[in-house]
């Protein structure tokens, strides 16, 4: 078999093997399942009285590669999965499958999640077992009344073939979610009494709190405000414990239980930055956690040593280009940090439960990622379980001279990180063209210091042929500088991002002689194409050239759940989606513009891309634009596609912002 993933059970006696698998939008996450019984020696029965060592497929008579989210259940005696939209249960011992949900169909979902909820809430596997494994709880979407966004694929047969999905545009009808709970023996399902209309509402998370109870967490339509909810397994019977608002909007993060399930870890920015919060099942005000000597975010949280009285997290205080592990108490103190100080640059962790070891994965900018075994909190080596020595020493040449990072200032007081990129043979007599790699949405940094992988290579060769190459982090980025920074941009993604790009190229152009003013040029990928097109539209004497890569040219024709994020909902907010579309302002284009996107994009549509294209023929603009035919937003799929893409937004530069100083 060609194993894609594996989970062993909890006693360690068996071996779920993912197999065979298909993607589904973004990820593989359809396939085959098998067991492996390794609780016995060959010849000997296994721990479910079958034979030692047996392998055995999962689903009965199921079509090939069908089954997906395959998990034991706590007692590794059966196995949970979802088939077609619903939800089965198989026993180990002899293969009886029975089903605990029948309803499924196209727009009847159990167990998994329609498709905004997948991108955008990061939701795929869409069940839980119970602690005592009992019952199921499981995510149910009703997406009738969505509307069908289809994708035309008009080169594999002989005549197009359509793919109809249930995509709900901003503004739009969404599906109805709700949490159900069932035994997983079979029966009724319980649901959960949450308030509010389902349509109008989000159930962003599930877990079991214990045997008898649900956890979950439900946003507004607007995505300001997020109530902690308990529900009763045995009768659906719903109690909020919690609730975090914003006026701007509420980050989703993982729940973790404390203290006998008596209280949550909870990450809030009620503070003006982000901080961790103890929240008690009973109610009542949360208790801070982190209380920093000086104001700082909490990134995200990495393990909790309960016996030991400690919780991990990532953060930066002094540098938000940087990630490092910290802990405090869990009765809360003044955090210390546990990585150390002689390795800066970008921290993950892995942290086992109990919180004494973890997988550390380590990288900078210019050294690729390293990963090895962590004893915490002496974060003492154990193991190193990657050897980068060749990799590193194949890039030596490549990565010279090092990154710079720097800060520039872009008036009122607001200073952007970013780096610069330049050439080996730079002479900082001469002036040269500058290319801007841009994202500058909610959703994402492009100043970290950590290994950004092929696209950095690839921006190391731009700066080899003769460009300054470098990124800016403009305010509205996820940076850990404090809540205010990031929802400056709420209702208005797009203005201030092309605004703070071309003031940081004005002032860095400023501050080096070296940047040629007059060949400057910028590109993007989704948001970071939006912004592109927004730069080259809004300031066309600072950008003369621009590639913008799968952009949302109009912010209604995005989803829900993330247009309506930051700019809130079209109706209430129909100036705020005009100034952000780059549409609007398609008439200040002077420079030379490639627009590039896949056909088969089923996020950020290539409809977008052709209103834009029939509006820059009504002004009489002229442009260039490739279409890569079925090619999803990635433009990944198919022989030879991804070099093909990178080779036509360098030959775009090299045509039309002539490389090298001058």
């Amino acid at each position: 078999l060609e194993i894609d993933d594996y989970q062993w059970s909890g006693d360690g006696t068996r071996l779920l093997i993912f197999t065979n698998t298909r993607k589904v939008w973004r990820l593989n996450t359809r396939g085959d399942y098998w067991v492996l019984d390794i609780s016995r020696r060959p010849g000997q029965a296994g721990a479910a009285g079958g034979a030692s060592g047996r392998l055995a497929k999962l689903g009965g008579d199921a079509p090939e590669a069908s089954l997906m989210f395959a998990k034991f259940s706590p007692d590794a005696t059966r196995v949970a999965y979802v088939r077609a939209n619903n939800i089965y249960v198989e026993r180990l011992d002899d293969h009886r499958i029975t089903p605990l949900t029948s309803d499924g169909s196209e727009t009847i979902i159990n167990g998994t999640a329609d498709w905004v909820y997948e991108e955008e809430l990061g939701i795929r596997d869409g069940f839980r077992w119970s602690p005592d494994g009992e019952r199921i709880a499981y995510w149910h979407f009703d997406s009738s009344g969505v509307e069908m966004f289809t994708l035309i694929n008009n080169t594999d047969t002989l005549y197009p073939t359509l793919t109809r999905i249930p995509y709900p545009k901003a503004g739009t009808t969404n599906s109805a979610a709700r949490i159900g709970v069932v035994s997983a023996s079979g029966g009724e399902t319980t649901w959960m009494q949450t308030p509010g209309d389902p349509r109008q509402t989000y159930l962003a998370s599930l877990d079991w709190v214990d045997s008898a109870t649900v956890a979950m967490q439900q946003l507004n339509r607007l995505q300001n405000r997020s109530d902690l909810l308990l529900g009763d397994a045995r009768t659906g019977e719903v109690t909020r414990v919690f609730r975090d608002e914003s006026d701007a909007w509420v980050d989703v993060e993982p729940l973790q239980a404390i203290r006998g399930d008596r209280e949550f870890l909870w990450l809030s920015e009620r503070s003006g930055w982000r901080q961790l919060y103890r929240v008690r099942r009973d109610g009542g005000e949360p208790m801070l956690v982190t209380r920093w000597a000086s104001p700082a975010d909490v990134i995200s949280i990495q393990g909790v040593d309960e016996a030991g009285g400690w919780v991990y997290f990532l953060a930066s205080p002094a540098s938000a280009i940087e990630r490092y592990l910290y802990r405090v108490r869990l009765e809360g103190g003044v955090p210390e940090r546990v990585t150390p100080a002689e390795r800066p640059g970008t921290h993950a962790y892995d942290i086992a439960p109990g919180g004494a070891l973890a997988f550390h994965r380590y990288s900078r900018f210019d050294v690729p990622t390293v990963v090895n075994l962590v004893a915490l909190p002496a974060h003492r080596p154990v193991r190193a379980l990657t050897d980068t020595a060749p990799l590193r020493a194949a890039l030596a040449s490549v990565v010279a001279p090092p990154v710079e990072f720097f800060s520039v200032g872009v008036g009122g007081g607001v200073s952007l990180d970013g780096w610069m990129l330049k050439p080996s043979h730079f002479d900082a007599t001469k002036k040269y063209p500058v290319i801007v790699f841009v994202y500058g949405e909610p959703a994402s940094q492009t100043v970290t210091d950590s290994w950004g992988g092929n696209q950095r290579l690839f921006h190391r060769a731009m700066a080899e042929a003769g460009y300054i190459v470098m990124s800016v982090d403009n305010r509205g980025t996820p940076a850990p500088k404090g809540a205010a920074w990031r929802k400056v941009v709420y209702g208005a993604v797009g203005e201030l991002s092309a605004k703070e790009q071309a003031a940081a190229v004005e002032a860095l152009a400023t501050r080096h002689t070296f940047i040629d003013r007059d060949r400057v040029g910028i590109w993007g990928w989704s948001g970071g194409g939006s912004n592109t097109l927004n730069a080259m539209f809004r300031y066309p004497d600072v950008f003369s050239t621009g590639v913008s890569v799968a952009p949302v040219p109009d912010q209604k024709l995005y989803d829900t759940i993330y247009q309506e994020r930051y700019m809130g909902v079209p109706e209430g907010n129909a100036e705020g989606y005009r100034r952000g579309s780059p549409i609007h302002f398609a008439e200040g284009l002077k420079g030379k513009l490639l627009i590039v996107h896949g056909s088969g994009d089923d996020n950020v549509h290539y409809q977008g891309t052709e209103r834009l294209v029939n509006r820059l023929i009504e002004l009489g603009k002229p442009f260039d634009m490739m279409v890569y035919p079925n090619r999803a937003h990635g433009i990944s799929e198919g022989k030879g596609t991804t070099p093909h893409v990178y080779r036509l937004i360098a030959r775009y530069f090299l045509e039309h912002l002539p490389a090298g100083g001058r």
